[in-house]
This record gives structure tokens, C-alpha cells and sequence, in this order.
């Protein structure tokens, strides 16, 4: 199906297109269950990953055929998303059969329904370093027709730097989520960096979390399916059946690496993108690594 991409414009604030804000009364509107765990993330910073690992966390003992039959992106809704001709994230959302229900969103935190507030959710957020996420977020959006037209490189990256992108800015998104860490207690908020260093040990603390009792053969196991290049030769994690992504521009899983960002900044983007991150990040607490 041929979807046009779309303009981006500003809604309460933040940088959107009319796929997140065509349902947003019902968005606004979701009815949380308390056992519902979340997964929240700026666009391109392991939302796919943490979405498996927690599924299979779940639900690998018990349903076992999932495993070969369902995509992830089923498995676990896009709560925002609202395409013609398909059902809603909220609808794919409220018709899950699965109990806890996984669900994935791209929202910034102030945009996150308040029923998952009110039921005291369990809320996984998982960020990445900007200067990967922004190399990632271009490659996605040359690939993603549902996205709009990424332009080249170097307006692509001054386009995030001044946050308007799909989801608002990386600096917006990544500071509030941490600073609403600090006053709710059940957000567990994670580095990409961390899970591809050791996917062991970021596996053993999000069980934790969550109050889980997996056995460590089950988390060994799990460890080995989330392993990049097997998620990426997965055809029910590798996205290859969206028929809005161009295959032949880009992989939806890449690379999946820290550091990649030095293939793609020039030493000038480079100097010019610490100076404005120095001046963005300067009241925070949040430490981020750009290698490991």
C-alpha cells in the first residue's frame, strides 16, 4: 500500500505527524490496567529489543508458538500510532488477550495517558546516546515511508538538533523522562549502551524490576535470542512484512552498535554538537557513554 509521507508540525508543543495525533483523544484517553508494563523510548534507542526481551520474559513459557507466528510489533502495540485501514494502537492495544499487556510508545513523558499514572504501571525507559540515535533515526527515515523526507545528512542532523523531529527533541524527551524517574518510582530507565555491553546482566535487572523469577537457564536462553544478529535474521523481530519500509534503502535492524556515530559526524558536526550538548544536558544529571 503506497502510505504518502507525511508534513511534521508542531502539537502542545512538540514535533508530530498526523500518524500519533489522528487518535489522540483516545490515546489521552486509554484505560491502563495495573499490570500493564510500558515500554517507552525515543524513536531509534532499542525500543524493538526491549520490547523482545520482554515478551519473552513473559511469555516464552507459556506461549510458546508466538515465538514463530506473531511479530513483535503485534505482540506489542504501538499505543499512538494510527494508520488508515488498520486498527488503532489503542484498539490493538485494548484487544490483547495476553496478560500483563506489553505496549510500546514513543511519547514524550508529558503526553503519557494518565490511567498508567493513576494504576501505578510499570514502565521500562530505555535511551541511547544522541549522537547513535540521531545516526539511526536518519537511516530509519530514509527507509520509513510513513516518516517524513529525511533530507540529506547535514540537515538531517541540524533538523535534531534543534528537535524538530518526529517525537520532539532527543534533549526534551530523554531529561523528562529522567526527571519524572526521580518522583515515580516504577519507571526502570536503561542505556542501550548498557544492554549491548553485557545483555546478561541488563536482562537480570529488568527481572528484578519487575519482580520476575526467571530461571537463569531462561535468561541465558533469552540472552542468545535478543543477540543482534539473530533478531536481525528474525522475521518476526526484523519488521521485514511492513510494508511501509523500503528494504532496499536501509535494514530496519542495522547495526545495532555504540559508536557508529563517528562514520557519519564530520570533526566540525562533531565540535559543533558537544558545544550544544554541553548547553542542553547542563542541568541534568544524565550521563550518557558515546563508546564502550
Amino acid at each position: 500500500m503506497d502510505h504518502p509521507r507525511p508534513e511534521l508540525f508542531e502539537f502542545h508543543g512538540v514535533s508530530l505527524t498526523h500518524y500519533f495525533t489522528d487518535n489522540w483523544e483516545n490515546v489521552q484517553n486509554f484505560k491502563a490496567r495495573p499490570d500493564d508494563i510500558v515500554v517507552a523510548t525515543y524513536p531509534k534507542a532499542g525500543t524493538t529489543w526491549v520490547s523482545y526481551i520482554l515478551d519473552l520474559l513473559y511469555f516464552r513459557q507459556t506461549h510458546p508458538e508466538r515465538e514463530t507466528t506473531i511479530p513483535i510489533y503485534k505482540r506489542v502495540p504501538f499505543l499512538e500510532l494510527s494508520m488508515p485501514l488498520e486498527p488503532s494502537g489503542t484498539d490493538k492495544a485494548g484487544t490483547l488477550t495476553t496478560s500483563p499487556r506489553i505496549i510500546k510508545t514513543h511519547l514524550p513523558v508529558q503526553f503519557i495517558p494518565k490511567s498508567f499514572w493513576e494504576q501505578n504501571c510499570k514502565i521500562v525507559y530505555c535511551t541511547r546516546n544522541a549522537k547513535d540515535n540521531v545516526v539511526s533515526y536518519f537511516h530509519f527515515d530514509r527507509m520509513e515511508n510513513i516518516q517524513p523526507e529525511p533530507g540529506d545528512w547535514s540537515s538531517f542532523l541540524k533538523r535534531f538538533k534543534e528537535g524538530k523531529m518526529v517525537f520532539g527533541s532527543w534533549f526534551d524527551h530523554v531529561c523528562g523522562w529522567w526527571e519524572k524517574k526521580q518522583t515515580y518510582s516504577n519507571i526502570h530507565y536503561m542505556f542501550f549502551e548498557d544492554l549491548v555491553e553485557d545483555t546478561g546482566r541488563e536482562i537480570k535487572r529488568l527481572c528484578s524490576f519487575l519482580g520476575l523469577s526467571t530461571s537463569e537457564e531462561e535468561k541465558e536462553k533469552i540472552k542468545g535470542d535478543v543477540h543482534f544478529d539473530v533478531m536481525k535474521a528474525n522475521r518476526m523481530t526484523n519488521l521485514s512484512d511492513d510494508d511501509t519500509l523500503d528494504f532496499s534503502v536501509s535494514q530496519f535492524l542495522r547495526k545495532g552498535k555504540v559508536g557508529d556515530w563517528k562514520n557519519h559526524f564530520t570533526v566540525a558536526q562533531n565540535e559543533q554538537f558537544d558545544e550544544l550538548y554541553k548547553q542542553k544536558m547542563k542541568n541534568t544529571s544524565l550521563q550518557f557513554r558515546t563508546e564502550i
